[in-house]
């Protein structure tokens, strides 16, 4: 009889991982604004679109209907997408290093995807939060 791995990790909560996030942005950020003007122009887009998707995760929470669940979730894939953008471009101008930029960068992709299926799974009438 086969038992089931001890660590088994639940999937992490949206709010949860927007927040963390949010945090790998800031942090991102930081080093970004020691840089050159360049860097910090960038850092700066970067910072608000990155932040931004969390902050919109969570008035989505707080939807008056479900309507506004799907429109606040919306924002915050418009904002996951303009972050992966910012991110791309940060590698590919060579502003920052592709290693420090690929798990924030894989972390927005797949946040991307993720709220693409919150907003889909809402307008077919399953909210989940």
């Amino acid at each position: 009889m086969d038992k089931e791995p001890v660590n088994k990790v639940a999937p992490q909560d949206i709010r949860e991982r927007t927040f963390q996030f949010s945090l790998d942005v800031v942090r991102l950020y930081k080093d970004l604004d020691k840089q050159s003007n360049t860097g910090r122009i960038l850092g700066k887009q970067l910072l608000r679109s990155g932040t931004s998707i969390g902050a919109n995760v969570e008035e989505a929470q707080a939807g008056q209907s479900k309507a506004d669940f799907i429109s606040k979730n919306a924002i915050a894939l418009k904002e996951a997408r303009e972050t992966v953008y910012w991110l791309k471009l940060l590698g590919a101008s060579e502003v920052a290093m592709s290693a420090q930029l690929s798990g924030v960068l894989s972390e927005a992709e797949q946040l991307s995807r993720i709220l693409g299926a919150i907003i889909v799974t809402a307008k077919n009438g399953k909210r989940k939060r």
